[in-house]
């Protein structure tokens, strides 16, 4: 048998990820005076700066920006938008990343002295981590974070394999804009995907196996926002089994079926946005005895721990909620479970959700669904945004406001927005479910005039008064 060669490192927390969870598990150890290494076998940064949060927000604005150009109600103002030089646009997102990679990563790295070793890290049979390369090294830790965040996932579709397809990553570096826009998804990967070509200029369709679209909002924000983006001429098709895709003629083409009706869509370009899959494979959990759920998470306990009590997992790889404040709590919340006992849990009653479409979908707390499952007596108020005196001034009413109520007890059980700004006003919903707000104390709390935010103050006084028989500027 062959001896295997390892020069060997050690740590007191090895971090197996250099994303959002693994840095800021870096950041808080370090601060414990722990030694860190973290092993990242591609670009440091994880999705978020890399190939979610940072560019596809860049390139959302961007197409706003010429969307509301094209299409500003104003009168007596004249704008216009000229084509897309989708290059430019492209140089301008990869030098943003580059730059906020740099400062909010490279930099610090170097500032906290954390180790970093490039190459694959895998757990071997006798449970040694070690690391690609040549040599291969092995990491030697008192306690180890998995952080290896997610992937798209690729259905198994017939015939998917047979055309080149985008993901949430490449469609972010097309050289032009397509004419023609065939989106797989309506979560809010697909809805921001789907939007932003169509403010680029594209024809799109969008796909939704699901009976409508962002199924875990509220129906009413589903209903709203088929027909924001109709009026902005994106086509969605709920409901739909997908039966194959081909090519066909040049273009790509994507077979349905409705109900008894078999449909087809043909487009330039097909993206895939049906959800991210963790990355666990070839982590060789096996090995160290960490429990994989089914669908590739690795499982954990409130505090985080595998099971292995050595080792903890953090963010998207946990298969908790997929937004990068929770990667960045969990980072801190395992580098204090590990290294101090600290026994931190992770609290997701007022985790806000944020879709940023045009406009924006924010939440904060139960649906009225997930409410009445929970056993409460619900009661629910939805607004349409034309009775908030800002929506009206900004001559833009698409939207609603719907607030989710316990019956019994009047308290705040969630809080439901589709609204341009409503990625910033939910904050306020948090806050409100933080402190246990009831619907009468929503009403009576003060809320500037003219602003998005007085949306949740017209929301709970809808629980007793008429909205639309108040003065506009007295709200009460």
């Amino acid at each position: 048998m062959t001896q295997v060669h390892r020069s060997q490192v050690v740590a007191d927390l090895a971090i197996v990820g250099a994303g959002s969870a693994a840095f800021s598990a870096a950041i808080r150890a370090s601060g414990l005076g722990a030694k860190v290494v973290l092993i990242e076998q591609g670009v440091i940064g994880g999705t978020c700066v890399n190939v979610g949060c940072v560019p596809s927000k860049a390139l959302i604005v961007a197409a706003e920006t010429r969307h509301r150009a094209m299409t500003q109600p104003f009168p007596g103002i004249s704008t216009q938008a000229g084509p897309v030089v989708m290059d430019a646009l492209v140089a301008g997102k990869r030098a943003l990343v580059d730059d906020l990679r740099t400062a909010k990563y490279e930099d610090l790295a170097r500032a906290y002295g954390f180790t970093i070793l490039n190459g694959q890290a895998r757990f071997v049979a006798g449970g040694a981590l070690v690391v690609s390369g040549a040599p291969e090294r092995e990491v030697v830790a008192t306690n180890m974070v998995i952080a290896t965040g997610a992937t798209p996932k690729i259905p198994p579709i017939p015939g998917l394999d047979t055309v080149e397809y985008l993901t949430s990553a490449t469609a972010m570096d097309l050289a032009a804009v397509p004419e023609r826009l065939l989106v797989l998804g309506g979560g809010a990967i697909g809805l921001e995907y789907a939007q932003l070509f169509a403010h680029l200029g594209a024809a799109v369709t969008l796909i939704e196996v699901r009976d409508r679209i962002v199924a875990t909002e509220e129906p009413e924000i589903s209903t709203a926002l088929v027909q924001v983006l109709a009026d902005q001429g994106v086509e969605v098709v709920t409901a739909a089994t997908i039966g194959k895709v081909s090519r066909f003629q040049g273009s790509i083409r994507v077979e349905i079926k409705e109900a008894t009706m078999a449909r087809h869509f043909e487009g330039d370009a097909l993206l895939v946005a049906t959800g991210r899959e963790p990355n666990t494979a070839g982590l060789g959990l096996t090995h160290v005895g960490v429990e994989v759920g089914s669908d590739g998470e690795v499982v954990v306990d409130e505090f985080l721990q595998t099971s292995n009590q050595r080792i903890y997992a953090a963010g998207d790889v946990t298969g908790a909620p997929q937004f990068v404040y929770v990667a960045g709590l969990h980072g801190s919340i395992v580098a204090d479970n590990a290294l101090t006992g600290a026994k931190r849990r992770v609290d997701y009653r007022t985790l806000p959700r944020v879709t940023f479409t045009t406009p924006s979908i924010a939440s904060v707390g139960l649906t009225q669904e997930r409410a009445t499952a929970a056993g409460y007596r619900c009661e629910s108020r939805t607004l349409d945004l034309a009775v908030v005196p800002r929506a009206i001034v900004n001559r833009d009413e698409d939207g609603i406001i719907k607030i989710v109520a316990d019956g019994d007890t009047g308290r705040v059980l969630g809080i439901h927005l589709l609204a341009d700004g409503a990625s910033e006003v939910i904050l306020a919903g948090v806050y409100a479910l933080e402190a246990n707000f009831s619907v009468d104390q929503l009403a009576t709390v003060w809320a500037p005039y003219l602003t998005m935010s007085e949306a949740l103050r017209l929301g709970g006084m809808s629980f007793t008064q008429d909205i639309e028989s108040l003065s506009c500027c007295a709200s009460s």
